[in-house]
């Protein structure tokens, strides 16, 4: 019996000299490998959906625990803006890499619901760096280790004054012991970004000062906590500094 399922497809790997086995994130089951036989050859209808970031409706036979088999897929939205930008398409590939290792931790639809939003965004044409980094923010609570952003990590007093991976948060005035102080923008950012929807985001008009803020404390913190290394992180870090 076909199934049809929305997915997304995260990683790919040659099966054969003609064939290959995609890791696809799929709002039904969760990420599944599936079989693309024959997808390798010139003429195949699966060539061209059968690799990293096809969006679409996947039609397969389904096997829970093992190697499901692809027929068709309908496609939800090609990306081609996405794919045509080495910039775009490169932060795109960190979002999925860093969804399959968030939804390893923790299987939960809106790990998917997420990705999908942040992807339709970028291509959309809004600001990649933030959306990334909106994205990394909200997925610390399914890696279980959200920082405390309602209060100061240490007292829970409302006076914030910065940032701090160490001290896991906002620090307040009472509790700064040597931190290096961040705008009061940059503190307001962090809450926005945990809170906001992202499917209801038209603009992203940050200043500089505030993005390398955000950044060196999600940077910091992930180090610090979470246990990932992705390669795909180091190579957006070198396209920006290349800038």
């Amino acid at each position: 019996m076909i199934e049809k399922v929305e997915g997304i497809v995260l990683k790919e790997r040659s099966y054969s000299e003609t064939s290959k086995i995609l890791d696809v994130y799929t709002k039904e089951y969760g990420i599944i490998g599936i079989l693309s036989k024959g997808c390798k050859r010139m003429k195949s209808p699966l060539r061209s959906t059968s690799s990293k970031l096809t969006y679409g409706y996947f039609h397969i036979h389904y096997k829970k625990d093992k190697l499901s088999t692809l027929t068709e897929v309908d496609i939800i939205n090609s990306f081609k803006n996405i794919k045509s930008d080495i910039v775009k398409i490169s932060y795109a590939s960190y979002l999925l890499e860093l969804a399959y290792n968030v939804e390893n931790n923790i299987s939960d639809i809106e790990i998917y619901n997420l990705l999908i939003s942040a992807l339709e965004k970028i291509e959309e044409g809004l600001n990649p760096l933030v959306l990334t980094y909106i994205l990394e923010l909200k997925y610390l609570n399914y890696l279980g280790i959200m920082p405390v952003i309602d209060g100061c990590a240490i007292c829970g007093n409302s006076n914030i004054v910065t940032l701090s991976s160490t001290k896991g948060g906002f620090v307040c005035k009472n509790c700064l012991n040597g931190e290096e102080l961040v705008s009061n923008k940059t503190i307001k950012l962090i809450r926005i970004f945990y809170y906001v929807d992202i499917n209801k985001i038209t603009k992203l008009e940050i200043g500089n000062k505030e993005i390398k803020e955000i950044g060196d404390f999600l940077d910091s913190y992930y180090d610090s906590y979470s246990g990932l290394y992705l390669k795909s992180k180091k190579f957006i870090k070198d396209l920006n500094m290349l800038k």
